[in-house]
């Protein structure tokens, strides 16, 4: 598990310098350790450096860490896999966050099954930013019926947007895609000015975390440059 101490050193230190170089505060930028096919060993090593929010894809394999780790009961649980109906309940019961909503019967299952004793979940609506036929997302001229829809429900919290680009190892196409869902984040926060927590950007893994910082990333998802490589 040392290369888990020094991975997380070495991930803290690209942010670190990856925010000063875009003129913005250190702290404005969180990191979302990806801990799918990760052991639980794996998971307590990171939270013993420090980190304290998880993302996972694949909903039993997640149920099943947050047992093992009910001890740490300080961890933030982050669902970032595709959602399909017959997991929302779950979704809903067990997280703090998901980031990948893109369509309203979704968001509907998902506030009508959050428990009441529980704060409202956290969301973020995926993005289809490249419009690529294999890739989950809604469409940008479909996201302000979306939004508008799922911001009226009563157990969700939408917090902003989440998109996966098209692989880029160029720099300038990287910054093109974070730049656009920036946009549509900043139309969304005009439209509706009374969602005071309307503020998160999930962009940016670890290839590209550079240039989504550039564009106003305030979440980065990372996993195999934290963990390595998945079993």
């Amino acid at each position: 598990m040392t290369n888990i101490v020094q991975n997380i050193k070495s991930i803290n230190s690209r942010l670190q310098t990856a925010t000063q170089n875009a003129g913005r505060d250190p702290k404005a930028v969180t990191l979302l350790a990806v801990s799918k096919k990760q052991p639980e060993s794996a998971i307590r090593t990171a939270y013993a450096c420090g980190l304290r929010r998880f993302g996972e894809n694949y909903l039993q394999e997640a149920l099943e860490k947050q047992s093992q780790l009910a001890d740490l009961n300080d961890i933030e649980w982050h669902f970032i896999g595709p959602v399909q109906s017959n997991k929302t309940r779950n979704i809903a019961e067990n997280f703090d966050w998901l980031h990948t909503i893109d369509r309203i019967k979704i968001a509907e299952r998902l506030s009508k099954q959050r428990p009441a004793t529980m704060k409202p979940l956290n969301v973020c609506l995926q993005v289809n930013i490249d419009n690529e036929p294999s890739k989950s997302g809604v469409l940008p001229n479909a996201l302000t019926e979306l939004a508008s829809a799922t911001a009226a429900l009563p157990n969700l919290n939408l917090r902003g947007l989440m998109a996966i680009p098209r692989a880029s190892n160029c720099p300038n196409e990287q910054r093109r895609a974070f730049r656009q869902l920036a946009e549509l984040l900043t139309a969304l926060q005009a439209r509706l000015p009374q969602l005071t927590e309307l503020n998160t950007l999930s962009m940016g893994m670890s290839g590209d975390l550079e240039a989504a910082i550039a564009e106003g990333a305030t979440l980065i998802r990372i996993g195999t440059d934290i963990f390595g490589s998945r079993n």
